[in-house]
């Protein structure tokens, strides 16, 4: 058995900037909802058996009292954001599991969900679809890996270091030290890419780099000012790696919950009122054979 797990708030951005848009027969914008519904129906089409959906229903965490300049819902286009509850209730319908995050985020569903499916016996492989860096830190081994769906490219434990240059348990550390621009938070000045990686490669955790540059065992460019930096400015470093650390403790049920058997009869009215009668034509057909 394979899990995959969406995220439905990155599946909605994606499809609100990519198709054309579409209005429900109330004038609401629902181009976006439909794309994403059609996607994951193609999915299930595909042979998906056990899936869940993550969205931040409320854009706002307790990440945001612990940093101002977190990010936040302002700015955000209003056509877009009325359609969280949209894309969820329509999801259930389908006979998707739907977690809607109210004050942790859909990332945090994520890593509660791979963190079910890596503890059942019976998984096989957890499979996170978003590119989202943040979930790099929930891979383990090729058993709970990434899936960019769009690039069709999928990231185990090697890519994982191929990528970042350190492995999933440093991921927090090396955004707290270069920063992630997504979510609101800046890093420490001086600190890249490339030396937050040489330096973690090593350490692999903020709390086991030496205060000082001397006391190193890695050459760095720049490494004394670099120390210097984190010294000064370690309860930052460790206020962005708390804020870049996924909670696993979101309440997503288990994984025979997320086993789809078809769905909900009010799916056909969704299907009509996103103005697309046919995915509920191949719900229903796609259940039948599946029964």
């Amino acid at each position: 058995m394979q899990v995959h797990l969406v995220d439905g708030t990155y599946e909605l951005f994606r499809h609100h900037f990519a198709v054309p848009s579409h209005v429900d027969p109330d004038g609401m914008e629902v181009a976006a909802t439909r794309g994403v519904v059609g996607s994951l129906l193609t999915m299930l089409e595909g042979g998906v058996t056990h899936i869940g959906v993550a969205t931040d229903h409320v854009v706002e965490s307790f990440r945001n009292d612990l940093w101002p300049g977190y990010k936040t819902s302002a700015g955000m286009d209003p056509e877009l954001l009325a359609q969280f509850p949209v894309l969820e209730d329509a999801l259930r319908a389908l006979g998707i599991a739907v977690w809607a995050m109210v004050e942790v985020e859909a990332d945090d569903g994520l890593a509660s969900a791979a963190a079910v499916g890596a503890a059942d016996p019976r998984v096989e492989r957890v499979i996170i679809c978003t590119p989202d860096k943040d979930l790099s830190q929930c891979v383990v081994a090729d058993r709970v890996v990434q899936l960019d769906r769009r690039a069709d490219v999928i990231r185990d434990e090697a890519g994982v270091i191929e990528k970042f240059g350190v492995p999933p348990g440093s991921i927090a550390d090396w955004l707290a030290l270069v920063g992630d621009s997504a979510d609101g938070f800046p890093g420490l000045p001086g600190w890249g890419a490339k030396s937050a990686s040489t330096v973690l490669a090593h350490y692999l955790h903020l709390e086991a780099i030496p205060a000082l540059a001397k006391d190193w065992a890695v050459d760095v460019r720049g490494a004394v000012k670099l120390a210097t930096t984190l010294v000064a400015q370690r309860e930052e470093a460790e206020l962005f790696k708390r804020l870049a650390t996924l909670h696993e403790d979101a309440e997503v049920g288990t994984v025979d919950e997320w086993r789809w058997t078809g769905p909900d009869p009010s799916f056909d009215a969704w299907a009509e009122r996103l103005g697309a009668r046919g995915m509920a034509t191949r719900a229903h057909k796609l259940a039948d054979s599946r029964s």
